[in-house]
């Protein structure tokens, strides 16, 4: 689901772990610029790049161009097909992982260091030499639309859909990086080459690694890599406003349980209340059993068995979202349960102890996000992406522990949009009508 997609957001981590990592910002001689958290206990390293855009730089008429490529960077590169790319991938027990999301192109890589520079070429090749052969096209297209075919008979796939193209009306927010079975089919080899050079360019990276490498060496590293990359790539989207007003739409759908997707507007990630905005979903939606909406629906009402909500903040939009799943009999209470509740916060805020309890939570638990090299290079990209300082690890707790109750209300009564929520249902909800 585009929603939980754009979850690249990595709100960050806790001071514990910071002390004893070091965070150093490398250029290369080519002027490429990473950060490392330098680590020779294990020899190996993992590398963590994004490539801003994503599949939000679709040609027009070309949705799932740049999906589609990703799925075939590690199909053959250079001299080497699908198979011998994969053998020497593995001869060096390396890793490497391609995703495409709304806002960027996800590569992921993890090498030993005694295998480090065949590795590295690897990668380049995978990178700026993909072949896209046409037997690996029609092999990878034909995953791809299988795919399609099943989201087509997902419910959470249909009401997340929905409720972006609601949301979101043309812009490419407004349409699933997947494409349509329609325009997966009439891609063209030349698209997905036009979709790679559109997508991969060093005017958007970034570029993290933990492990057993120096600076010197990722310096060195990152021109091997990056290097041969197009300059420039293609246009960025520009920003969509939210304009979804209150209502429920309904999809008809047989199934016993109908799946629900609400939402309103966000806010960005460098507005001064994100934190106080943080704090309050975590109390309102943040999936622990403690959290209003799961006691509310789940404990007092058994509407269901579980609901959450996040704040979105994209590129180019921000969303405040939310799903369950209820049964039929049960969708209209549970939805009618959600407004009073949005209703409620909106008006009172949250009480102390629920302020205090969401503190200890947030803090407490993000050393546990730092348990692998693979796990630091995502968490410091993801600082890069969001716009944050070097330092912000150092911060992050102190800005946590800064919001008082006064910040968590004003901020709800300025955010909370109860006469803007507006719910996506795809199901056969008794009491909710089929929107036409």
């Amino acid at each position: 689901m585009m929603f939980l997609r754009s979850l690249v957001l990595v709100l960050i981590w806790a001071l514990p772990a910071q002390a004893q990592m070091n965070i150093q910002s490398v250029t290369s001689p080519g002027g490429i610029t990473a950060w490392l958290v330098q680590d020779s206990g294990i020899p190996f390293t993992a590398l963590e790049i994004q490539f801003r855009g994503g599949t939000s730089v679709d040609a027009p008429g070309k949705r799932g161009a740049v999906n589609l490529m990703t799925a075939l960077i590690e199909e053959g590169a250079g001299n080497l097909d699908a198979q011998g790319f994969a053998a020497a991938r593995d001869a060096m027990a390396a890793s490497f992982s391609f995703r495409a999301y709304g806002d960027s192109v996800s590569v992921s890589a993890k090498f030993l260091t005694e295998f480090r520079d065949p590795a590295a070429d690897l990668l380049r090749l995978a990178l700026t030499e993909p072949r896209f052969d046409p037997a690996a096209v029609e092999r990878v297209r034909g995953q791809v639309l299988a795919g399609l075919r099943a989201d087509a008979k997902d419910p959470g796939t249909l009401a997340s859909d929905m409720f972006n193209k609601l949301a979101f009306g043309d812009h490419p927010y407004g349409s699933s990086g997947d494409g349509t079975i329609e325009s997966v089919t009439a891609l063209t080899r030349d698209d997905i080459l036009a979709a790679h050079k559109g997508a991969l360019a060093r005017d958007r990276i970034y570029i993290a690694a933990a492990g057993d490498i120096s600076p010197e060496d990722l310096g060195k590293l990152l021109d091997t890599l990056f290097g041969g990359l197009p300059a420039t790539g293609a246009p960025l989207p520009t920003r969509v406003e939210w304009t979804l007003s209150k209502g429920v739409t309904t999809v008809d759908f047989p199934t016993p349980q109908s799946v629900v997707i609400f939402g309103q507007g966000g806010l960005k990630r460098d507005d001064p209340d994100f934190f106080a905005a943080f704090i309050l979903n975590e109390v309102l939606g943040g999936g622990r059993f403690s959290a209003r909406l799961m006691n509310e629906l789940r404990e007092k009402r058994g509407l269901t068995y579980g609901i959450s909500t996040n704040l979105a903040p994209m590129d180019q939009a921000e969303m405040w979202i939310g799903q369950f799943s209820s049964d039929n009999g049960k969708v209209a209470e549970a939805i009618s349960v959600v407004q009073d509740e949005w209703q409620k916060v909106a008006t009172d805020g949250i009480t102390g102890q629920e302020l205090s309890d969401a503190k200890t939570y947030m803090t407490g638990s993000y050393p546990l996000r730092f348990d692998s090299n693979g796990a630091i290079a995502k968490i410091l990209v993801g600082m890069q992406m969001e716009n944050l300082p070097i330092d912000y690890a150092v911060t992050r707790n102190a800005k946590v522990e800064a919001v008082t109750l006064a910040d968590v209300k004003r901020v709800a009564a300025r955010l909370m949009k109860p006469d803007a929520l507006h719910f996506v249902v795809v199901g056969q909800p008794e009491g909710l009508p089929p929107t036409p």
